[in-house]
C-alpha cells in the first residue's frame, strides 16, 4: 500500500509538471502572437511572400528598396556627438543638409560621403525633427511639439538664422508632445510638401501650394492620407519622408522598426529595406534612423542618431 501510494504521487508530480510546462508554453506563444501582431510582424511576412518574392513582377517603374547595398555602413560624422534628426538634398548645389535638435540645434551641410561642411545655427526653431530642401536656396523644417513647419531661405555663407527670418504654418491636429511632426518632403513639381507624424496615431499630410503662397495669395489646401499609413504601412511608427521626384512615390523611414518603404503615388506598399543587422547587409543595427533622402543618381542616404551616416546604391548602378 505504501508502494502505491507513492507511485501515485509521483505520478501526479510528473502530471503536475508536465500541465505547468505546458501551460509555460502556451503563455510564450501568446507573448510571442501579441507581440508580432503589435510590431506587425505578420503584416510584414504576408508582403515579403506575395510582393518582394514575386519574380515575376516588373519593379522597373518602381524605387525597389531591396536592390540597394551598403556603401558607407555606420559611419560617425565627425564634429557631431548627438542628435542628428534629419536629412535632404540639395539638388542645386549638389550637397546633403541635415539637422542636429539640441546642443545646440543647428543645420549642417555635409557631402556626400558624410563630412561635415558647414553649420547653420538656428534660435528660437523649437524643438526640430524634420528637413526639406524646397529649391532656390529655400529650406523647410519642422518643429515636432508645436506641428509647425518653418521656411526660410539659407544664406550664402554660414552664420546664425533666427526663427524671426522665417515664414510658417502650423497643423494643429492630435497634438501629442514629442510624438508630433517628424519628418517632411517637399515636391518641387506639384508645389506639395508632405509632412509624418510620428505615432499616436501615425498620420500622413499632403500641403498643396507652399510655395506660390509665400510668393503671393494665401491658398493653402491639405488633404489627409493617414488612411494609406493604416491600410500599407506595417512600422510602429514614422521617422522622416522623402518625395522622389523620379518615380512620383513617397519614402517612409521607420526609427523603430528599423526599415525604409517605399508607397506608389496612390499610397499602395511596393517594396521596403531593413536596416537590422540580422536582415540586412548592415555590420551593426542602425540604432535610431532618423532621416531618409535620394540624391539626383539615385543614391539612399540615411542618418541615425546619434551621429551615424549611411549611404546605399542599387545593384548596378
Amino acid at each position: 500500500m505504501m508502494q502505491t501510494g507513492s507511485y501515485n504521487t509521483q505520478r501526479l508530480g510528473v502530471l503536475l509538471r508536465r500541465r505547468y510546462r505546458l501551460a509555460g508554453l502556451a503563455v510564450l506563444l501568446l507573448a510571442f502572437v501579441a507581440t508580432a501582431l503589435a510590431l506587425h510582424w505578420n503584416e510584414r511576412l504576408y508582403f515579403y511572400l506575395t510582393r518582394q518574392m514575386d519574380v515575376t513582377r516588373d519593379v522597373s517603374a518602381d524605387r525597389w528598396l531591396p536592390g540597394y547595398e551598403v556603401e558607407i555602413d555606420g559611419k560617425p560624422i565627425a564634429g557631431i556627438e548627438r542628435n542628428l534628426s534629419a536629412i535632404t538634398y540639395d539638388r542645386d548645389l549638389d550637397r546633403l543638409l541635415a539637422v542636429v535638435n539640441g546642443g545646440p540645434t543647428e543645420l549642417l551641410v555635409l557631402s556626400k560621403t558624410g563630412e561635415l561642411l558647414e553649420h547653420y545655427p538656428l534660435t528660437g526653431f523649437g524643438d526640430i525633427e524634420g528637413v526639406t530642401y524646397m529649391g532656390g536656396g529655400r529650406v523647410a523644417v519642422s518643429d515636432e511639439r508645436a506641428q509647425q513647419v518653418s521656411i526660410f531661405t539659407l544664406p550664402a555663407a554660414p552664420r546664425g538664422i533666427d526663427v524671426s527670418e522665417a515664414q510658417f504654418f502650423s497643423l494643429g491636429i492630435h497634438l501629442n508632445g514629442n510624438k508630433g511632426f517628424e519628418g517632411l518632403s517637399y515636391d518641387a513639381a506639384g508645389d506639395r510638401m508632405f509632412i509624418v507624424k510620428e505615432r499616436d496615431p501615425r498620420q500622413l499630410y499632403e500641403v498643396k501650394g507652399v510655395a506660390a503662397s509665400l510668393e503671393g495669395p494665401l491658398q493653402l489646401a491639405i488633404v489627409d492620407h493617414t488612411d494609406w499609413i493604416d491600410d500599407q504601412v506595417f512600422a510602429t511608427d514614422l521617422s522622416d519622408i522623402h518625395y522622389d521626384a523620379e518615380t512620383g512615390h513617397l519614402i517612409l523611414l521607420s526609427d523603430e522598426s528599423h526599415l525604409v518603404m517605399e508607397l506608389s503615388d496612390s499610397g499602395k506598399m511596393l517594396s521596403y529595406r531593413s536596416f537590422n543587422r540580422f536582415t540586412s547587409d548592415l555590420q551593426h543595427t542602425a540604432p535610431h534612423p532618423e532621416g531618409v533622402t535620394l540624391d539626383s543618381d539615385g543614391a539612399l542616404y540615411v542618418v541615425s542618431e546619434p551621429n551615424l551616416f549611411y549611404s546605399f546604391r542599387r545593384a548596378g548602378h
